[in-house]
C-alpha cells in the first residue's frame, strides 16, 4: 500500500481540528451580526463601520461670530470682525474616518464677503475654535485670501492660488502617504505631510462680513474626481511593488506549494508543464516549491477533497476508514464532528428533512462536551426552520465555503499523519496562506505606527482590482 496507508499517530490532531472549528465559529458569529453579507462575502474583513462626518457641529463652534444654517451644511459670517480672534470656525460633527486610503470633503464659496478670509482644513478635538485652522498646533489649513498653507503657526507657506466667490475647494487625507491634500475647482492644488497625529475633524472658517460657504461631506457628488485620484494613488503603489524584483521561480514555488498543500494534483501537473515551457525552464527543485511534506499522499488527499466538495460524506467516512482509520477512530473528535455536520447539511440540501432530523439526533448527541459544538449544532438545526434556508442567516452552511472549510480541515489532518512532519501546526496552512497572513500583519503594524490610520491589507480588493484590469 502507498504511504497514504501510514498508521502513524496523528500529532496535534485536536489542535488542528479546533483551529477549523474556531474558524467556523468566527464565520457564524460574523454572519449573526451581519446576516446580509452572505456566505461568500468577505467575512474576515477587519474594517469596522466608522462614523463619518455628515454635518457641521453646532455645539463646538465659535459662538456668535458665525451662523450655521438650519441644514447644518452652510456657514455665514454676518458681522464685521473687530480683531483677529473673531474667527467663525466650525468642525464637522465627526472626525474623519481612519481605516481607509482616502478621506475628502469640499466647500463651495457662495460669497467671499469683505475680505475673502475663508479657510478649509483639519483640526483636532482640542483645537481652539476662535482661530483659523493652521494657526494653532495640531491643525492645518488652506486659506483663500492669500493662497497660503498654514501648519500649526501663524506664518503661512506658499502653496496654491487664492479662492473666492464661485470656487469649490476641497480638503483630503491620504492615509497611505500620510499627507493632507487640497483641491480647487476639481484640480489638485498640492499635498503636504500630515504632521498632525490622531483623529482630525474637517474644519471650515469664515472671518469677514458676509462670507458664506456650503459644505459637501459626500451627500452630493464632488467636483473633484476622487475615484480617479484614488486609482492614481493605487497605481503609484503598484509601480513600487512592480519594481521589486522577484525571481520567477520564487513565485512559481509559492503557487506550487499551495497546490501541493491542498491536493490539487491535476492543476499541479499543468503548472509543471507550463513551467517547463518557459525560457529558461523553471526548475522543479525543493527550493522552487517541491516540498516532500506537502507531496505526501497527494493523490489520496485529492480524492477525499473531491468527495467532500461533491457532498459524498458517507464515501468520505468510508475512504478515511480504509486509508486513515486513526483519523476517525475517535468518533467524538472535532474532525468527525465537522464531517457529521456536513452530512446533515447535505441531507437538508437534498430536501431529506426527516432523515436529517434522525441523523442529527443520532450523531450530534455525541458532541455535548463542548459549548462550541452546541452552538454550531444549533446553526445546522436552524436550517430546518426555513422554507428557503439558503436565504436565511444560516444559509452560509449551504455555500461552497463551508465545504471548503471541512475539506481543508481533513486535508490538514491527513498531512499531519506524515511521520516526517516536524511541526504539525504548519499543516493548517500552505506557504502562500502563511505569506498572506504575514503581509496582513505587516499592514496592520504599519497602520498601528501611523496612529491606527489607513486601510488594512485586503486580498479581496486586490483580486477585484485585478479582474477590472
Amino acid at each position: 500500500m502507498s504511504e497514504a496507508t501510514s498508521q502513524s499517530e496523528i500529532p496535534a490532531k485536536d489542535s488542528i481540528g479546533d483551529y477549523f472549528l474556531d474558524l467556523w465559529c468566527h464565520t457564524s458569529k460574523t454572519l449573526a451580526l451581519k446576516p446580509e453579507t452572505g456566505a461568500e462575502s468577505e467575512l474576515y474583513d477587519d474594517e469596522e463601520e466608522e462614523e463619518q462626518p455628515t454635518a457641521l457641529d453646532t455645539l463646538n463652534s465659535s459662538g456668535g461670530f458665525s451662523v450655521v444654517g438650519h441644514d447644518k451644511l452652510s456657514l455665514l459670517y454676518p458681522n464685521v470682525n473687530l480683531h483677529g480672534h473673531d474667527v467663525g470656525v466650525v468642525q464637522a460633527n465627526h472626525a474623519a474616518p481612519l481605516k481607509r486610503m482616502l478621506y475628502y470633503f469640499e466647500i463651495f464659496v457662495k460669497n467671499a464677503g469683505a475680505k475673502g478670509q475663508i479657510a478649509i482644513g483639519f483640526t483636532t478635538s482640542a483645537f481652539k475654535v476662535r482661530r483659523q485652522p493652521g494657526w494653532e498646533a495640531n491643525s492645518c489649513g488652506y486659506h483663500g485670501d492669500d493662497g497660503l498653507l498654514y501648519r500649526g503657526h501663524g506664518k503661512g507657506e506658499a502653496f496654491g492660488p487664492t479662492f473666492t466667490t464661485g470656487d469649490t475647494v476641497g480638503g483630503g487625507i491620504n492615509y497611505a502617504t500620510q499627507e493632507f491634500f487640497f483641491t480647487k475647482n476639481g484640480v489638485l492644488v498640492g499635498s503636504v505631510y500630515k504632521e498632525v497625529k490622531g483623529p482630525v475633524f474637517p474644519t471650515v472658517a469664515v472671518h469677514s462680513q458676509n462670507e458664506e460657504v456650503t459644505v459637501n461631506f459626500g451627500q452630493d457628488p464632488f467636483v473633484f474626481d476622487l475615484k480617479a485620484y484614488e486609482a492614481e494613488q493605487r497605481a503609484k503603489q503598484q509601480v513600487k511593488i512592480d519594481n521589486i524584483s522577484i525571481p520567477p521561480d520564487a513565485s512559481y514555488g509559492i503557487v506550487r506549494s499551495y497546490l501541493q498543500h491542498n491536493g490539487y494534483e491535476e492543476t499541479l501537473k499543468l503548472l509543471d508543464i507550463a513551467g517547463q515551457s518557459t525560457v529558461p525552464p523553471i526548475s522543479v527543485a525543493p527550493e522552487n516549491g517541491v516540498s516532500e511534506e506537502e507531496m505526501y499522499a497527494l493523490s489520496e488527499r485529492k480524492t477525499i477533497r473531491q468527495l467532500i466538495k461533491s457532498g459524498k460524506i458517507d464515501e468520505t467516512f468510508s475512504t478515511l476508514g480504509q486509508w486513515y482509520p486513526q483519523i476517525i477512530e475517535d468518533g467524538t473528535s472535532t474532525i468527525c464532528f465537522l464531517l457529521h455536520c456536513q452530512k446533515f447539511i447535505e441531507l437538508v440540501r437534498d430536501g431529506k428533512l426527516e432523515e436529517a432530523v434522525l441523523y442529527g439526533r443520532r450523531e450530534f448527541d455525541k458532541f455535548k462536551k463542548s459549548s462550541a459544538f452546541d452552538d454550531l449544532v444549533k446553526d445546522c438545526a436552524a436550517l430546518l426552520a426555513y422554507d428557503q434556508p439558503s436565504k436565511s442567516s444560516v444559509g452560509y452552511l449551504l455555500g461552497d465555503s463551508q465545504k471548503e472549510l471541512v475539506a481543508d480541515a481533513v486535508n490538514a489532518i491527513i498531512l499531519s499523519t506524515n511521520p516526517n512532519v516536524k511541526d504539525p501546526s504548519l499543516c493548517k496552512h500552505s506557504s502562500l496562506e502563511r505569506l498572506i497572513r504575514q503581509v496582513t500583519v505587516c499592514f496592520l503594524e504599519k497602520r498601528s505606527l501611523n496612529g491606527d490610520q489607513g486601510e488594512a491589507f485586503r486580498l479581496s480588493r486586490i483580486l477585484k482590482s485585478g479582474k477590472k484590469a
